[in-house]
């Protein structure tokens, strides 16, 4: 629990500070990052190579030089909540129409699938607009530090979530329903499978890739609609998003529809402004022979490809702590 008492008094300074004083922070370690330990820079050089073939190299490294820039800023805008107000969040992070969408969720729970993309830790606080009636069930997966466990726990639950370990989700929804609670289920459902648990293949960014099935395995059991959210990054430091419904609960769809629709919305997200996503997480560690046919089964897993094979290779966490 050490790490706890080190990193929370320090995020929670850094928080009070003026937002272009956080940035300047920032900055500095988009330097360090890129420049100098290179942080993960084969695996985004290979995944950017590989999802855009058709842009030059000039293009990618400008994507990637973006990224990086993004990436620190994320992790900035992550320790920050540790002592944001709640006026300051809603500022930084506007959800464009809760009006709107309260037709599709009025009077049951539903599912709200995200992405690493943009602030996803910003993104997870719509509990604070009222478009969840009773709340926010964050899913994560739990660290295996305990004191870095108990911070990001700590900081995501301010503004009416509820962090909830992915083991546990299905268990707290239906808990929820037997005392007429109306909860939003927050899931950033862009996370790659072990090889040994894959059930699902969906064409994504030019690749065949494999997704978790929870989010619709959750949905069709308990009939909850799920929404997609839309992140735009409107100047440094604020976003804003908006919600579009994938799937309404009650609707008829053959196995892995709810998870192709989500693949399929998220990457118009991702070609729309590439560098927001979350390019340093190996999302491709398993892939399948080509050509496949994605309803004959799992196919041979084959290791990811070398970066070395492609142009420009180099040396490669703030990393998502859901990973």
């Amino acid at each position: 629990m050490l790490s706890y008492y080190i990193v929370y008094p320090l995020a929670w300074l850094l928080g009070l500070l003026p937002y272009r004083v956080q940035f300047l922070f920032s900055d500095v370690l988009c330097l360090v990052l890129y420049r100098l330990i290179r942080y993960r820079l084969k695996t985004v050089r290979t995944n950017l190579a590989e999802s855009f073939p058709e842009k030059s190299r000039k293009e990618l490294r400008q994507i990637e030089r973006r990224f990086y820039k993004h990436l620190a800023d994320v992790f900035i805008e992550t320790m920050s909540l540790a002592s944001v107000r709640k006026r300051q969040i809603m500022r930084r992070m506007y959800y464009t129409n809760v009006d709107q969408m309260r037709p599709c969720t009025e009077g049951r729970s539903w599912v709200c699938a995200m992405a690493h993309y943009g602030s996803w830790e910003y993104t997870t606080n719509f509990a604070i607009t009222g478009a969840a009636q009773d709340g926010v069930l964050a899913v994560y997966r739990p660290l295996h530090d305990r004191g870095f466990d108990r911070f990001f726990s700590h900081i995501r639950s301010r503004f009416g979530v509820k962090p909830v370990p992915m083991n546990d989700i299905g268990r707290e929804v239906v808990r929820s329903r037997s005392t007429n609670r109306h909860v939003a289920v927050a899931l950033i459902a862009d996370q790659t499978p072990p090889g040994g648990a894959i059930q699902n293949w969906t064409m994504f960014l030019g690749r065949w890739t494999p997704f978790f099935m929870g989010m619709e395995k959750l949905a069709l059991r308990l009939h909850l609609p799920v929404l997609f959210l839309d992140v735009k990054k409107v100047s440094r430091g604020y976003y804003e998003a908006r919600f579009e419904l994938i799937y309404d609960g009650t609707e008829a769809v053959p196995e892995g529809e709810i998870t192709r629709r989500y693949a399929e919305r998220l990457e118009l997200m991702i070609r729309h402004t590439p560098e927001l996503w979350m390019w340093s997480h190996r999302r491709w560690k398993h892939t399948r022979k080509y050509p496949a046919d994605p309803a004959a089964g799992t196919s041979e897993l084959l290791p990811e490809t070398s970066p070395a094979l492609l142009p420009g290779g180099a040396n490669q966490s703030p990393q998502d702590t859901d990973k």
